[in-house]
């Protein structure tokens, strides 16, 4: 097995945050009426995509019914709607949609992790929970060295990168510069990229749309020199 891949075997085992174990196995459990036949994930979520990837996709936490029911991050939700949407689009993805983990998605030159790896209750993980998983994005980019692009969905999954890269010794830009969507940081290890979220609370009111996410994925594809 790879270093990731024993790596991302190693996340779905974790057990460390005892709040966010107990709310994912509920939800498994109790189900949405939608899914009631199926059989929930329960467990963290492991990173998906390329090994080789030049660009990393920073998300904040699986999703109850998404990627805590399918095992893979942004699967099975409105979010990894618009976000397969556009890696696809950005010639990043075979597939626009993602709806199970076996749907035959792959990612081409993208990798999608995020901050914490546990559904959280009201999708909102404690400071604790994601020090907690930081480790994990650390190692996932030790082992990822063909990474020049980060692009942080959110202000959690930026503030949390950026805590990881500070503690490595990463040098970074003082003070550190605020989210925003289309905010680009240039560092030694990658160049960070903003986007909003891409969730029903800011895609139902029009704060991101499909040009503005699509602009930062080509602005991704762009700074990493892959040819399209």
């Amino acid at each position: 097995m790879s270093g990731l891949g024993a790596l991302q075997a190693e996340i779905t085992e974790c057990r460390r945050c005892p709040r966010l174990v107990a709310w994912r196995e509920q939800v498994a459990v109790e189900k949405r009426a939608a899914f009631r036949a199926e059989t929930y994930w329960g467990r963290p979520v492991p990173g998906f995509g390329d090994p080789d990837a030049r660009i990393l996709v920073v998300g904040l936490a699986p999703a109850a019914h998404g990627a805590n029911r399918t095992g893979r991050m942004f699967t099975g939700d409105r979010s990894g709607d618009w976000l397969y949407g556009a890696l696809s689009r950005a010639g990043l993805a075979n597939q626009p949609s993602s709806w199970s983990i076996d749907d035959g998605l792959t990612l081409r030159d993208a990798y999608v992790t995020a901050a914490v790896r546990c559904a959280p209750p009201q999708n909102a993980p404690t400071p604790a929970e994601r020090d907690a998983c930081a480790p994990f994005l650390l190692r996932e980019l030790a082992l990822m060295p063909t990474v020049t692009v980060v692009v942080t969905l959110g202000a959690f999954g930026y503030e949390a990168l950026w805590r990881v890269w500070r503690d490595a010794g990463v040098e970074l830009p003082t003070p550190r510069p605020k989210f925003t969507h289309g905010l680009e940081v240039v560092t030694p290890r990658a160049t960070i990229l903003g986007c909003f979220h891409p969730s029903q609370q800011n895609t139902f009111t029009g704060r991101l749309t499909e040009p503005m996410i699509d602009a930062v994925f080509a602005r991704a594809v762009e700074l990493s020199g892959r040819a399209r």
